[in-house]
């Protein structure tokens, strides 16, 4: 679980609202005593839910567009999302309605606005002068399905080809059809006996704007002439074709086809293609055709001013390439070059110097769209190299198992982080800054540092900086590195494929101060690592073996999420030959399994089976109790007797350390104690062999039962909530034995730990000062409390044993517990005890590790002896309800039923305006906060249903209002569910559009202006206006307002006072014109009395001269 220092001391915590709330929650006060009323701060106005950030590579990519001119790429989805990204830093993500696939973009070069098509043959335009897009207006057909869009540079016509091979021509400013058609019996007339397919290419020629050139799926291409509305040339090919390219002078294009060839067209000559080439194909030497190849999707013919053009161009291989990766092919001159993507290609683009069609298109820069990836090739420098892309796009780069989010931590932490990281950058890419970098950053109101950490399901581990609606990759840790065998030469690589995830992360837990980082892994494995700037390489990694106990009957279960959607079991930690019971917990809370070094490092993790925990400085077992032994007398199921097991070894017997009690070494920065599963052997080498091994096959049988359980889960949550009891005994998938194989008979008794927390508190009831403690909360509701007593600190803290006693105390609740916390006596959160980070690589002086060892609690907690009369708060959140508890004396000072329908999937108590509160995100889809202690309501929005188990697994609220889940398996969302951050939202947003000049077209020369060369222009309004043309057919399309129109100006403008800037910027911009004319004004009345006191002095010389003395 995260541990939060505030470091600001809360005081004066205030509101009239916690009396009325304690009239409404029964109070469970002894007569005579009163509770201290605390003040609180915290009221439903501080609250606003509202989306900020989605980061991440967009799910299902399906269309790309560039602005050449702006510097702004546009992505679009298969479920209908839009992505836009300027310079690194600058995103946005938006929604089409329908959800439908966006089938092409189009940009408005340089005016702000793009066009979207979608697969339910919708139009959109999107006003991107605005820090939120927003819609415009729409368009829908109602007769005929959108296959291609064109929208010619500097023009407000766009052409819409249809499937059936009509092009009809749209009015982008006012977004209505235009009467003009192209029929596609008319453009093809005679020359083919069948119908030519859907349209897939159009395209103005660069020279001539009049003439249209249309590709037909079937192979046929029409030049269209425009004014005369005939067509002037048909190219026929027996292939189908997938694109069309021009040639910049406009007497070529260039046709890619379904058998892998290129054919280049001269525009006068019809009948043949000039070149047909086929880029993949075995030449044969008899002169036949070569093999027919996979088809070529998509070529682009881009010309340079020095040297031979680039044909690019994706698909196309050879059939016997099987198991070939996807390639895109650069030919340039003689030279071709293959390079191989890592998936398959949705679409590419060149980038080129100019936006003008008819100049030379000096490319620079290819842009790849992958399945899972954005590339771009450098086509400036040889060999093609990549750029290094900043954007945050890898975060699946291995599947998302779990998240951790942090908010407000130590300054320094990013820096160091950065600063590690920056060693793990790969080499060998381009030079050259990153193209795309247009739009301006937003003014980042909020300068606290956040973090996010995810897990994924190859183990490694990657930190990420959150500051300021960015992100940005810092560090990455690979945790299976502690299982990699040492190769001999000898060896050879093993050939076994696994296609499970071993090593997936299950639950992290971090403390940001003492910079510890604990794992637990799917295989049973929990990992310590200690961050270190230094790099330090170790062979030999201390393990520690801890068998919680387990039956031998017992049928094998899935201990955790494979890579599909599988729920987070909270504390899978028992490395035993019998894997145990796993622990789906509908919390999802992937962090209450486990606990942090605090306040005695020690790490004490639990799953269905029992508890352990582990001394990590002297690597001792303290503890290890079956659930049910925990309870010792004061048990209060009657439970069945349970199979024979065997004996557990006794408390901190069962040592089993490799390092022989050496000095942790550490591998970069770690100094793990990994859970081990060889039982027996002592031998260094073959225990982790056998460690590895047994990981392997049980992450196999795992897998088997995961699609079941997936099934079983899904089930579950589609079902209306109220059946939830009855479903818990019949479907254990998600009950709440958390065990899928586990009986209704032999429910009660598989109690599972689901939360943990070690703090200073008061252990009993007739306690007079705080001691050191864990709380432990199990699936049954039940929080029991184990007493630690800790030798003094120094070299005692490593010689003496910690002893470890259960006390007796005991609290129900309704629900699984989730999360506990502490306040102190003015209500203020106590952060728990940790040791500050030092560098441990660096040798130091014996007094400085003397005074270093002693343990310094940063907390402002009544833990002092003049303050030991002051009472402490504990608060315990389940599933279903929460409670305040006053210690010492145990009693319920407030309650709230959170939900009776659902359960609670997450709940974190978090730091928010100066005060705190507790956060819940229920599994019917309700986000709510709770102030503390009194439990008032303060929110409860109805956000998002849980669709699926991702979303529970990886929901996490932080302090200062932020929280997140993974939306889609490669996008984080985020989310705020503060009032402030939400106001200052639109500062923090980066602009999109940002007023660049077009550049000039090119000069059309003496000689071309003269004979008539060059480019012709069209006057399209003429051609395709209503006055010629007519009007459109009402059936043919309906036109829908966007909501863009009034939300945009909203948006923008943030109300009045943006369209009084505005108004204010339009006065400037006029008064600034009128300025300019009064300075010509004065310029040429100035330069007229110069001319006539020159004429005059002119008048003066000749006035008397004869005309002879001229």
């Amino acid at each position: 679980m995260r541990k939060f220092n505030i470091r600001k001391v809360l005081d004066g915590l205030t509101a009239g609202s916690s009396s009325a709330s304690q009239q409404q929650q029964p109070q469970q006060h002894p007569p005579g005593s009163r509770e201290p009323e605390i003040q609180e701060t915290l009221q439903s106005e501080h609250f606003q839910l509202c989306k900020t950030v989605r980061h991440g590579f967009p799910y299902q990519p399906s269309a790309l567009a560039f602005d050449p001119v702006q510097k702004i790429l546009a992505v679009g989805t298969q479920t209908g999302a839009l992505r836009l990204f300027g310079r690194p830093g600058v995103e946005c993500y938006c929604q089409h309605d329908s959800g439908a696939a966006v089938i092409q973009l189009q940009f408005l070069i340089n005016e702000g606005a793009l066009v979207s098509a979608l697969a339910d043959d919708t139009l959109h335009l999107w006003n991107l002068r605005q820090k939120r897009p927003a819609i415009l207006h729409s368009l829908k057909f109602c007769r005929e399905r959108v296959t291609f869009c064109h929208l010619p540079f500097q023009s407000k016509w766009l052409y819409v080809g249809t499937e059936r091979g009509n092009i009809h021509i749209v009015n982008v400013e006012s977004f209505t059809l235009s009467g003009y058609v192209i029929m596609w019996n008319k453009a093809i007339e005679l020359s083919s006996k069948s119908h030519p397919g859907p349209v897939v290419h159009i395209s103005d020629n660069p020279m001539d704007e009049g003439k249209l050139l249309i590709g037909f799926e079937s192979g046929t291409v029409v030049l269209w002439d425009l004014k005369s509305k005939k067509a002037d040339y048909r190219y026929t090919y027996d292939e189908a074709i997938h694109s069309v390219a021009w040639h910049h002078e406009g007497k070529q294009f260039i046709c890619s086809h379904s058998d892998g060839t290129l054919t280049i067209w001269n525009v006068r000559s019809p009948a043949k293609p000039v070149q047909t080439i086929t880029p993949h194909g075995k030449q044969l030497k008899d002169g036949k055709k070569p093999e027919p190849c996979k088809p070529i999707l998509k070529v682009e013919f881009k010309t340079t001013r020095s040297g031979e053009p680039f044909i690019i161009l994706s698909g196309g291989l050879s059939y016997d390439t099987v198991g070939r990766r996807p390639c895109l092919t650069v030919m340039h001159g003689k030279s071709t070059a293959v390079l191989e993507m890592d998936y398959s290609i949705v679409d590419f683009l060149t980038l080129c110097e100019t936006p003008y069609p008819n100049d030379f298109q000096e490319p620079y820069a290819v842009v790849v769209l992958l399945e899972k990836d954005l590339v771009l090739i450098d086509l400036a420098q040889n060999g093609y190299p990549i750029f290094e892309n900043p954007y945050p796009l890898s975060i699946h780069e291995s599947p998302v198992t779990c998240c951790e989010y942090f908010a407000d931590c130590p300054v320094d932490l990013i820096p160091a982080l950065y600063s590690v990281g920056a060693r793990q950058k790969r080499q060998g890419y381009s030079k050259k800054e990153w193209p795309i970098n247009g739009g301006n950053w937003g003014l980042g109101a909020q300068s606290y540092p956040e973090i996010i950490i995810t897990g994924h399901a190859d183990g490694s581990v990657k930190f990420w900086d959150a500051s300021a609606i960015m992100l940005q990759v810092l560090y990455k840790l690979k945790t299976s590195k502690v299982f990699e065998k040492s190769r001999n030469k000898e060896d050879r690589p093993n050939t076994d494929i696994v296609d499970e995830d071993p090593y997936a992360i299950q639950i992290i837990s971090w403390c940001p101060e003492s910079r510890m980082l604990c794992i637990a892994g799917v295989s049973a494995h929990v990992i310590i690592y200690r961050f270190s700037k230094q790099e330090v390489v170790t062979e030999v990694i201390p393990m520690l073996e801890v068998r919680l106990l387990y039956e031998i009957n017992e049928v094998e279960s899935p201990e955790s999420e494979q890579p599909p959607p599988l729920s987070t079991p909270v504390g899978a930690c028992s490395p035993q030959p019998i894997p145990p019971q796993s622990h789906p917990s509908t919390s999802s809370s992937s962090s209450d399994g486990l606990r942090d070094n605090v306040p005695c490092l020690k790490v004490v993790f639990g799953n269905c089976n029992g508890i352990a925990m582990v001394d990590y400085l002297q690597k001792a077992v303290l503890l290890n109790l079956g659930t049910i032994e925990l309870y010792g007398s004061n048990d209060p199921y009657r439970r069945e007797p349970r199979s024979p097991r065997k004996s557990r070894q006794p408390s901190g017997a069962g040592l089993c350390d490799i390092s022989e009690g050496s000095i942790v070494p550490e591998d970069r920065c770690k100094s793990p104690t990994s859970g081990s599963s060889s039982p027996h052997n002592s031998d260094d080498e073959q225990k982790m062999n056998n460690f590895i091994e047994k990981v392997k096959t049980k992450s196999r049988k795992f897998s088997k039962m995961v699609a079941s359980d997936i099934a079983k889960m899904s089930r579950k949550l589609s079902l209306p909530t109220d059946l939830k009891p009855d479903l818990d005994v019949k479907d254990n998938s998600f009950s709440r034995s958390r065990s899928s194989s586990v009986t209704s008979i032999d429910k009660e008794s598989r109690e599972a730990i689901s939360a943990l927390h070690f703090c200073e508190t008061f252990t009993r009831k007739a306690d007079s000062s705080p001691s050191p403690c864990l709380w432990v909360g199990t699936t049954l509701g039940t929080v029991l409390v184990i007493a630690l007593n800790l030798p003094p600190g120094g070299e005692q803290r490593l010689l003496q044993p910690v002893i470890v006693s259960p006390s007796g105390t005991i609290l129900r609740l309704k629900g699984a517990i989730l999360r506990m916390a502490f306040l102190d006596t003015t209500g203020c959160l106590m952060p728990p005890a940790y040791e500050p980070w030092k560098e441990h690589n660096i040798p130091e002086e014996k007094d400085e590790k003397e005074k270093s060892k002693k343990r310094r609690p940063v907390s402002v907690s009544p833990s002092s002896s003049q303050e030991i009369s002051e009472n402490q708060y504990a608060v315990i959140c389940s599933e279903k309800q929460a409670k305040v508890i006053s210690l010492p004396t145990q009693n319920c000072a407030y309650k709230q039923n959170i939900t009776e329908t659902s359960f609670v999937l997450r709940g974190d108590i978090v730091a928010l305006s100066n005060s705190i509160c507790l956060a819940c995100f229920c599994a019917n889809g309700h986000i709510m906060t709770f102030s503390l202690p009194s439990l008032r309501p303060l929110l409860d929005v109805y956000y998002l249903p849980l669709t699926n188990m991702r979303i529970a697994r990886t929901f996490c609220f932080t302090n200062n209002g932020q929280a997140l889940y993974l939306v889609s398996p490669t996008e984080i969302q985020r989310l705020t569910y503060s009032q402030e951050t939400c106001e200052n939202l639109q500062e923090m947003l980066g602009e999109l559009f940002t007023p660049v000049e077009t550049p000039e077209a090119p000069n059309r020369g003496f000689f071309k202006g003269l004979f008539g060369g060059g480019a012709q222009s069209l006057d399209r309004e003429e051609l395709f206006g209503e006055s010629s043309s007519g009007k459109a057919s009402r059936s043919l399309a309906q036109h829908i307002p966007g909501p863009g129109g009034i939300e945009g100006v909203k948006g923008a403008a943030s109300g009045v006072v943006g369209e009084l800037a505005r108004a204010r910027l339009a006065l400037d911009e006029r008064g600034q014109k009128l300025g300019d004319l009064e300075e010509r004004t004065a310029a040429m009345l100035s330069s007229a009395d110069a001319f006539s006191k020159h004429a005059h002095e002119m008048m003066l010389k000749y006035k008397d001269k004869k005309w002879y003395q001229f």
